[in-house]
């Protein structure tokens, strides 16, 4: 290879890595090209999976300043760039290497940090984002629904203790002289202003 197309090669490589959130190396020995198909197809929503050569991979690595790779490119290698979910990336991957084993995932970078095969897996085991956001928004859901009954209900509680008052106040009659003139000044606007809190409850 021309040193010309060596460097544009690394650089392709070098964006890629730059451009993914995250990446996961592999070893394909032993796939048909049909298998590679097909696992190509089951990631591609999330990542784009790309044979490369190991020499310039690990110049490209270094140029994009990552280090996750080093002493891990050997063999026939290809790399999952993850534009995607990552959960879901990992997921693909996982499931075609249990469905071929001769797929065997070598190391990862998420982030900017490196991943173990044991430590992608962990990451293949999470929920996704769009089931994590379906429970939030059911949380969120739920909290809402709560405090909206907790807010309401001491309202209508007191609507119906005030009207309770009212309608005894009612059932009474009009006070006598001597209960009126026993009865504290402040008695009657209070009175009064139950009965408008009792008339607004019920408006409501």
């Amino acid at each position: 290879m021309a040193n010309a197309e060596k460097s544009a090669a690394i650089a392709e490589i070098a964006d890629k890595f730059r451009e993914s959130g995250a990446a996961v190396l592999t070893e394909y020995r032993g796939l048909t090209v049909k298998q590679l198909s097909e696992l190509r197809n089951s990631i591609r929503e999330h990542a784009t999976y790309a044979v490369v050569k190991n020499t310039l991979t690990e110049l490209a690595a270094k140029e994009a300043g990552i280090s996750a790779f080093d002493g891990h490119l050997q063999g026939p290698s290809a790399i999952a760039f993850v534009t995607g979910d990552p959960v879901e990336a990992a997921k693909g991957l996982r499931d075609f290497a249990k469905a071929h084993p001769l797929l065997v995932i070598k190391a990862g970078v998420l982030d900017g940090k490196a991943l173990s095969p044991e430590e992608i897996t962990k990451l293949a085991d999470l929920e996704s984002r769009e089931v994590l956001l379906a429970k939030l928004a059911g949380a969120m859901k739920g909290s809402l629904n709560k405090a909206a009954y907790l807010f309401v209900a001491p309202l209508s509680q007191t609507a119906r203790v005030v009207d309770a008052l009212r309608q005894k106040v009612e059932a009474q009659g009009p006070a006598t002289p001597a209960a009126a003139d026993e009865a504290p000044a402040t008695e009657a606007p209070a009175a009064e202003a139950t009965t408008d809190v009792a008339e607004g409850g019920d408006e409501s």
